[in-house]
This record gives structure tokens, sequence and C-alpha cells, in this order.
């Protein structure tokens, strides 16, 4: 019944009121809290082995130990499994062994793959070697024994520090902590649960749809739930309906030859640096609005979406604290508004050299590196077209790789602008689908308390990918904490997030969809 609810009798009703909107039988009882807790502690020593192997997806082997070691647990597990080949970096497949007929399956998605690192940034004698940590009463981190993780009463606000802690192995293994405790309180799942573990996410996926079409029939589902990324930072459950994508923009001004001394040049020859900073400037006016025009023209957001966005408890006063800003862009009325928009983004300039190698030269040329974070609406060629037009009508001339002698005696201002790779889509399922309406309503149930609903997150997964792949629905459910440090030195997991991640699998294993 709740599974077909609308997002018109949701928004009349109130989010609020979901409690009495569901149907109270749609989830069944969860093991007892002893039992999840027990279940969750004793998989801490699988979890703190699981991070001690490195995992930077542009090393094979190590990819394949960790893909090793999770095909084993998942199949300690009951779970059948299969490694599906990925030019020597598998991914792996894992179903529980209970398949339901009358039940719709679930598939998982998680990543095993984690970003590079440097090993003398972190605090720790190695970022693979997990510590566990509190914080003292100055507000710094202490390391304490591991011990105590296993046979102590647990605190929450304990963390585990190693790489991939939280992105993406403790989602992996609150699963699996999960499943340990539904065997220990004799339960089976409402569901019929499929895995898929990417081993390429932190390099963008670029393998992800070719490899789900190859699996087609066993990654048949009807729902995917994503499990990556942080809670909203209120620490409330978190349901996200979709996900910006990227496209990556190479933009170069060319200017002389070669360097030259800017004591016998300067006022002569024109620098590709200064011109490449007009450009840009150009681009974006001071509230931080992209004034090329058209970029935001198809983004359409209705009453009721506005209104969702809203209701998330962002105290935008505290984020501008931690960011350390005094003003926010004016993009969207606030920071949700702010990331359903396309994004132009410097990541990145060079030109000549700064510091104790810089000269006084007039460079050759000067590059910037764009990401522009995508929607549904603009996808990366429509922006890329939008950011060529742009160009051209600045009046630059654009060419492949280095201009000729011929086109630099006949151009004035000379660009190259590249486009790198294809770029990923964003995706997005509609607030008011039965996928969202169950997801929402379970966490509503799991958790005494509505979920902060996300109707596009900021960030990127590879979803577009999967759902053109596999063709079915996804929403996107956060586990870990917000302050984790994720793609940084120093990730953390806070004990009393995966407490809650165990017990969010649960919920959704036990609620027929």
């Amino acid at each position: 019944m709740f599974a077909h609810l609308k997002l018109a009798g949701l928004a009349a009703l109130g989010l609020g009121a979901l409690l009495q909107t569901a149907v109270a039988s749609a989830q069944s009882a969860l093991p007892p809290a002893e039992v999840i807790t027990s279940a969750a502690q004793a998989s801490f020593r699988e979890f703190v082995d699981l991070l001690a192997l490195p995992n930077d997806a542009i090393v094979p082997e190590d990819i394949r130990k960790n893909v090793d070691w999770l095909e084993a647990a998942f199949k300690k597990r009951g779970f059948t499994t299969r490694q599906l080949p990925n030019s020597g970096k598998p991914m792996l497949f894992a179903e529980y062994p209970r398949q339901n007929p009358n039940s719709k399956t679930i598939l998982f998605y998680m990543h095993l793959d984690g970003q590079p690192v440097v090993p003398e940034q972190w605090s720790q004698k190695s970022p693979w070697i997990a510590v566990l940590k509190q914080r003292n009463a100055k507000g710094e981190w202490d390391t304490i024994d591991m011990n105590r993780l296993y046979g102590e009463a647990l605190n929450r606000e304990w963390r585990v520090f190693a790489r991939s802690a939280s992105d993406d192995k403790g989602p992996i293994m609150m699963l699996l902590a999960a499943v340990d405790a539904l065997k220990v309180a004799g339960m089976e799942p409402e569901l019929n649960i499929k895995v898929l573990l990417d081993s390429e996410e932190e390099k963008g996926s670029p393998s992800i749809g070719i490899v789900a079409k190859a699996a087609q029939e066993e990654l048949r589902a009807d729902a995917m739930i994503v499990n990556d990324g942080p809670k909203h930072a209120s620490e409330k459950p978190t349901l996200v309906f979709g996900n910006r994508g990227n496209a990556s923009v190479t933009l170069i001004v060319h200017g002389p030859k070669s360097n030259l001394h800017s004591g016998h040049y300067g006022n002569y020859a024109p620098n590709p640096a200064m011109r490449l900073a007009a450009l840009l400037a150009s681009m974006k006016d001071d509230d931080g609005r992209v004034t090329i025009p058209g970029y935001y023209d198809t983004v359409k957001l209705t009453d009721v979406e506005r209104k969702v966005m809203a209701e998330v408890p962002d105290d935008e006063a505290a984020v501008k604290r931690q960011l350390g800003i005094a003003k926010s862009e004016l993009v969207g009325r606030n920071l949700q508004e702010a990331v359903q928009y396309p994004s132009l983004n410097i990541r990145g300039m060079a030109a000549a050299a700064i510091g104790e190698k810089v000269s006084t030269i007039i460079p050759s040329r000067a590059q910037v590196e764009l990401d522009l974070r995508t929607t549904p609406e603009t996808p990366p060629n429509y922006l890329f077209k939008l950011v060529e037009q742009h160009v051209i009508s600045k009046g630059y001339h654009l060419v492949k790789g280095e201009p000729t002698d011929a086109e630099r005696a006949k151009y004035d201002k000379i660009a190259t602008l590249t486009l790198r790779g294809r770029g990923t889509n964003a995706a997005y399922t509609p607030l008011d689908s039965p996928l969202g309406a169950w997801a929402r309503a379970v966490l509503t149930k799991t958790f005494d308390s509505p979920p902060v609903i996300i109707r596009m997150m900021g960030g990127t997964v590879p979803t577009d990918k999967l759902v053109d792949a596999l063709g079915m629905p996804f929403v996107i459910i956060p586990l870990v904490n917000v302050d984790n440090n994720q793609h940084s030195f120093d990730e953390n997991l806070r004990i009393g997030h995966y407490l809650d991640g165990v017990k969010t699998f649960l919920g959704l294993m036990r609620a027929a969809y």
C-alpha cells in the first residue's frame, strides 16, 4: 500500500506524518537491540582485517586481494558469489541464498576500492593499520587500545581511523554484520538480496556499465540502493534521490611560441595568463552565478521540490563557520537548491611558476582544469558546448593541440578546449516514486523519525551507468558520519554510525517492498 503513496499526498500531509500513513505491518520485527550490538561488535575484527588491505584501484594485485577477502566473507555467511571480470580488477557479485519468487529483489551497491594515500600526512603509523581513537577534554584525538573495541561496552563516540573506514568498507561490513544478526535471531530477510561491489569507484567507475551489462541477468533486481557517502550534517537518517554527474574540461590559452623576458617584451607580447584570468572572470559574476547564456535555463524545480529542500535541516550559519566563508554564492535560495543546478568549478590552474622557482617571464601558455557538475537536464556535452560557445564569443579561435605558425599569424586569441572523456550524467529518481515512498517509510519506522530527504546530492557516484545498464530505479542511503575525512588523510568512521548502519540494513532487509 504505502509503496504507492504519491508525493502530492505526502506534501499535503507533511513528511512528519509519514508514520501515520505507512502500513505498520510492512516491516517485520527486527532482532533485539542487544543482538544487533553484539553482531556489530563481533564483526569489528573482520573490519580491521579488511582495512589492512591496501585498495587503490591503480594496483590490480591489491584489488584482487580485497575481492578475494570479501568473497570469502560473503561465502562464510552463505552467499553465492562470483567475481565479475574487469581487466584484472574484478568486481564482486553476491546473492543471499534464500530467494523467494514472491518477494521483490533489492540490489545493494557499494565499492571496495579507496583513494590513494600519502602516509606521512596521517596521524598514525600507517593508513592501513586501523587505530581506535576518542576525543579528550581539549577536543583532540587520543589513540586508545584497539582491544577495547572487541571486549567492552561500546562507546558510540569512538572512531576507527584508516583508509576506506567510511568510504566504503565500513558500509560493506555493516551489511555483513546485519546478516549475522538475522542468523543469530533466527530471522530471514523479507527481500531477495543481491550485492554488487565496485572495484574502481574512486577512479570514476570507467568499466561499471560494461561489467553490469555483461552480468545483467545476475544483477537483475526491482530496485537498487546505493550505500555511499555521509549522512546529512544533522546525523539523522538520510534518503537521497539522485546525484549530479561530472564533466572534466581542460582550457589552454596560448601565448607566444616560447616564454619571453618580461623586461624585453612586457607591454608588447600579450600574456596568456592575464587573458585566461579575464576569460574565466567572464564566466561567473560576483554572486557566483554562471553567466554563460543558457547554463541554468533547463533546470525547472517544482514548488513541491522547493518545499522538500527547504525542510532539510541545514544550519547554514554553522556551515559557513565550518567552511570559513562570510557569504555563500547565490545560485540557489539555500544549500540544497544550490546543488540542484550545474556548477562550473576551477579545480587547478597553471602558468609558468610560483614560489622559489618564479622568474620574470611572460609565459607561453596558461592552463585551467574545470569540473562541471552536471544535472539530469544538463548532460556533459550540453554544458561543454555552452562553454565552447562562450569562449568563441570572447574572440578566441579554437585549435587542437599547439597552434601552427599560420594560425598564430592569423588569429590574435587562440585557445584549446577539451572535454576529457565522455563525462558522467546525473541520475535521479522522482520523489513520488514507489521506491522512494518505501525507503522513506522503512527509515521512519526503523528510527522512529522521518529521514532527511535530499532531492539530489552534489557529489558524483556512477548511478547513471548502472541505471543505463540495468534499467532499475535507485535511491542513495548514506550511512557514515559527515566529518569522516573521506578522500583525505585521517579518514574515520564513528562507532555510533556503524551501529546505526547495521540497524539500517536490518530495517531494509526486513521490510517487504
